[in-house]
């Protein structure tokens, strides 16, 4: 998609630009050194090589152009201009202010972390070509490599092709459920991705690509050198920029050996609604949906930010605290729905976080991760502790609420109000959810 996609749900992330270069060259390009050696090209070369894609991409996709795609070629400071005015329209301070917090509470961030500046440079270091759904048109870096336009071209015009039938701003747009937003995301960026390497690579061998993830992953990181922003930035923004691309492949590519009907698309109503689907073909193909949960709000406090993480984002957040990747994906699967809450009020911030699940067993065994996680995240046992000077308190509980069985975790000072009363969280099974 391009440009800021991941504004929405707050999270920086790229065009097919760098990261698709990697699963490009992981795929099968050939001579990718002599071709990044050839003079940049110019204005018209571009549109050729666009117009040469362009029956290409339609083979990979299935579909045809209703009309023809608008491409445009704009400088790299015309390209950051115009991402910083993005995210200051779709991202606006106090959006961001309450983001980073929400982001420093569950200490996926530094505290002394500029989230804007990261973005926008990650954007610099990353973007070389996006597609605006705002005006339809395709956009790419004045000056790029041979190699690297045809990539761009190739994924981005996919997404100007899935955008004349599925509004892609309808997933963008989405505010505070970044769980479904990721979903979408993945769905846009996986269907791109493998188009976009059939277009380029006819006879890819795509099963070993899509099953090599966490090869691919590795590969990606050892670009430290081409991509040092990417490279130092917190695990979870890493994870959450590669997830589109990986998982959302190997979901394109499921979906593509299940479907009975050629014209079939993971769109509209097929539209996968969380990162579980994602993650698992079996809960996709059932349309499991997750519960619906809410929280409350303790008296004397502000709500200052709210969302959910989704099972990928839980997993992710539980190897930030220290939790291998094969622990984080066993204790983070049986997710059934999330909540959490930043407050703000007289005695300082309070975390509250409500995740649901399919049984008491796979609640217990998150729990179990989550102790552990937040132990190494606090430096403390459960109970009180002292951050910053100031004394607080975390803990770990489960209960159950309408039949599902929650873990909830609370970290607030120790003068908190909700110490004594608590937020309330509410949960409706999939069964009765609506809106979702």
């Amino acid at each position: 998609m391009g440009g800021l996609k991941g504004a929405g749900n707050r999270k920086p992330a790229a065009a097919a630009s760098r990261l698709g270069l990697v699963l490009l060259l992981a795929a099968g390009v050939g001579a990718p050194c002599a071709l990044a050696q050839r003079p940049p090209l110019q204005d018209d070369g571009v549109q050729r090589i666009a117009r040469e894609l362009i029956p290409q991409v339609e083979r990979a996709v299935g579909l045809t152009f209703k009309r023809a795609p608008v491409v445009a070629t704009r400088s790299r400071d015309q390209v950051r201009a115009y991402l910083n005015h993005k995210m200051a329209e779709e991202l606006p301070p106090a959006e961001l202010a309450g983001v980073t917090r929400a982001y420093r509470a569950f200490g996926l961030v530094p505290d002394t972390l500029d989230l804007r500046r990261l973005m926008l440079d990650l954007y610099g270091e990353q973007v070389a070509g996006f597609y605006d759904p705002d005006s339809s048109v395709l956009y790419v870096v004045r000056g790029a490599e041979p190699l690297m336009v045809r990539l761009i071209l190739a994924h981005e015009l996919v997404h100007a092709l899935q955008d004349q039938y599925t509004p892609l701003n309808a997933i963008l747009k989405l505010r505070r459920q970044n769980d479904r937003q990721m979903a979408g995301q993945a769905v846009a960026e996986g269907q791109a991705t493998l188009a976009s390497l059939l277009a380029l690579v006819p006879d890819a061998d795509l099963s070993q690509l899509s099953r090599a993830g966490n090869q691919t992953r590795e590969a990606i990181r050892s670009q430290q050198s081409a991509m040092p922003v990417f490279a130092a930035a917190p695990h979870l923004i890493q994870e959450d920029l590669i997830f589109p691309y990986l998982s959302g492949l190997e979901f394109i590519r499921a979906f593509d050996e299940r479907r009975t009907d050629a014209h079939e698309e993971p769109y509209g109503a097929r539209m996968p609604v969380s990162t579980e689907q994602i993650l698992h073909a079996s809960k996709y193909t059932a349309r499991e949906r997750p519960a619906r949960v809410r929280l409350g709000v303790a008296a004397g406090d502000t709500l200052v930010y709210d969302d959910d993480f989704g099972e990928f984002d839980t997993r992710t957040a539980l190897e930030a605290w220290g939790a291998s990747a094969s622990d984080a994906v066993v204790a983070a699967s049986g997710w059934n729905g999330d909540r959490f809450e930043v407050l703000g009020g007289r005695a300082g911030t309070a975390l509250v976080w409500a995740v649901a699940w399919d049984s008491p067993a796979e609640a217990a065994e998150f729990a179990r991760a989550l102790r552990a996680g937040w132990q190494r995240r606090t430096g403390a046992a459960e109970g009180s502790y002292v951050a910053k000077g100031s004394p607080r308190r975390w803990q770990v509980e489960s209960v159950t609420l309408s039949g599902v069985a929650v873990v909830r975790l609370f970290d607030a000072p120790a003068a908190w109000s909700g110490w004594r009363a608590a937020p309330t969280v509410t949960v409706t099974p999939a069964a009765r959810a609506t809106g979702r």
